[in-house]
């Protein structure tokens, strides 16, 4: 298992295209930093989970599963930090709270654009947060960075457990310290938390935008009503 990653990587590099690089580099922005091999995500999926593989029949530990994790975040190629991302959420059943940490370095440390933001958030500390849910208080405290990929991490990582009713009190506390952020990756990232929310509480959500509306951002504004009835996008798109 020692050469795993450098088999791994020569594996991506095998099956990488200049053109799919070309149109993936399309998806982020200009002061998005984002390292592209080439790759489509179904491929990349594939390769990750054959490794994976490899690591279960090894028995590898947790703890070996997120050095070798760690190890491809550093190298910023967003294929490389797809699989990170497989192969850490592959590790939920094994998952402590003391984990929070290495995620919350990932996130600190390694996160450069809304992809690697959104595919580590979303599963791997959204998960870890929905087993200890206690861990939802350093949220907040993500929301307050100055770094725009930390507060839009405060948001995606509730997107999962808001859509089933979870979290709320976290969900309308996020939303207020994110509210009249200029920033539209965070915008769009608590407008996404709110509409997730509403999958199952459209009333409540519905109530804090019609509350909020004239400080929310439009673009936070019809990605959390999105998903709601004509006549309430209507009445919350009113000036």
């Amino acid at each position: 298992m020692d050469d795993i990653i450098s088999r791994l990587r020569q594996e991506l590099q095998t099956n990488a295209n200049p053109e799919t690089r070309a149109s993936g580099q399309r998806f982020f922005k200009e002061n998005e930093k984002v390292k592209l091999l080439g790759l489509k995500a179904s491929v990349v999926k594939k390769i990750g989970k054959s490794y994976l593989a490899e690591i279960r029949k090894a028995k590898l530990s947790k703890d070996k599963v997120y050095g070798l994790c760690d190890e491809l975040w550093q190298s910023g190629y967003h294929e490389e930090i797809a699989v990170a991302c497989l192969w850490s959420e592959a590790q939920a059943k094994n998952y402590q709270p003391e984990d929070f940490k290495v995620f919350a370095d990932w996130v600190e440390n390694y996160v450069t654009n809304w992809a690697a933001c959104d595919t580590l958030c979303n599963h791997t500390v959204g998960t870890l947060i929905t087993m200890y849910p206690d861990l939802a208080e350093h949220l907040p405290v993500w929301a307050k960075s100055p770094n725009r990929w930390i507060k839009r991490a405060a948001a995606v990582s509730l997107i999962v457990p808001a859509k089933h009713g979870h979290f709320f009190e976290y969900v309308v506390s996020i939303a207020d310290i994110l509210l009249t952020d200029a920033d539209d990756m965070v915008q769009k990232g608590y407008g996404w938390l709110l509409k997730a929310a509403a999958a199952t509480r459209e009333q409540e959500v519905f109530d804090y935008v019609m509350k909020n509306k004239s400080a929310m951002p439009r673009t936070a504004l019809r990605y959390a009503i999105e998903k709601m009835p004509p006549e309430r996008k209507k009445l919350a798109m009113m000036k």
